[in-house]
């Protein structure tokens, strides 16, 4: 059984339901999480493998990419300088600020549209208006606004990010089962003690979806902004390493965005199951 997952850009991709059943009756069986763990390890060295034996056997030149061991050298000098940590320590706080307003931003606005009576209709030619403006497209407003300052930054984050937390918010409100909240009224709950006990349980797991997307696309936007504004970070770390030629430094530091992007993934997938402990889709989940 698969239920659809919107990414908040208008796209939308079948996500398989945990627990479910097959038209068999059958329950799907489950991946265990140390054989996906040993298939995406060995995923990994295989490509570092590859990237390892282009440059040496001629295909692509040494000077364009590095081999794997020239990188993980360049990786091991940077970690031992105080400036990269400061690099990454700027980047997160750029991340986590901007993570954080999106949220409470996409939060408040999503509920507020969905139970304001004739809200929606009046907001939603305004939101598939503004929705589809890529953030690097007001990069120039937010440096005529701030500068190279760290609101450059969040002006970036926040704005891609505000989306995919509203557009769940949005479909979450939508998919609240009329017949309870007529019995909650019935009963003679006010609108905050609906939105409490009937809206935000139904809502909540699109709100985690949009948190994860929002993650994502919230580091993605921070990076982004300090390569091209110059805002203290990763991102203008590997401005400084691409102008400057080191390219093995300027591999390294990418390949560490990456690694950041896994721990991020991996820490929003936590704390989604732990959230989400009592919904259906993750009980059960991983079979250690």
């Amino acid at each position: 059984m698969t239920m659809s997952d919107s990414a908040g850009d208008g796209t939308t991709s079948a996500v398989a339901v945990p627990g479910a059943l097959t038209a068999s009756g059958v329950s799907p069986p489950r991946r265990r999480s140390g054989t996906t763990l040993g298939y995406g390890l060995a995923g990994l060295a295989v490509f570092f493998g590859v990237l390892e034996l282009l440059p040496r056997v001629g295909v692509v030149s040494a000077d364009y990419l590095p081999p794997t061991s020239r990188v993980v050298e360049a990786l091991a000098a940077e970690v031992v300088e105080p400036a990269f940590w400061v690099a990454v320590s700027d980047t997160l706080t750029s991340w986590i600020l901007g993570l954080a307003i999106a949220t409470a931003a996409g939060i408040a606005a999503g509920v507020l549209i969905s139970v304001v009576p004739h809200l929606r209709a009046v907001t939603a030619s305004t939101i598939e208006f503004l929705r589809p403006i890529p953030s690097v497209a007001l990069i120039p407003l937010a440096v005529l606004l701030y500068g190279t300052d760290l609101r450059s930054t969040l002006l970036l984050v926040v704005y891609a990010s505000f989306w995919q937390v509203l557009i769940q918010v949005l479909y979450g409100v939508q998919d609240v089962d009329p017949v309870a909240d007529d019995t909650a009224r019935s009963y003679g709950l006010n609108r905050w003690a609906r939105i409490r006990h009937v809206l935000w349980p139904t809502a909540l797991p699109y709100v985690m979806t949009g948190v994860r997307l929002a993650a994502a696309v919230a580091l993605v936007l921070a990076i982004t902004a300090e390569l091209i504004i110059g805002t203290p970070g990763l991102g203008s770390r590997i401005a400084v390493a691409q102008t400057s030629n080191a390219v093995p430094a300027m591999y390294a530091l990418v390949a560490v965005t990456g690694l950041l992007g896994v721990l991020i993934n991996v820490g929003v997938r936590l704390l989604e199951r732990r959230v989400l402990s009592w919904h259906q889709s993750v009980r059960g989940e991983v079979v250690l």
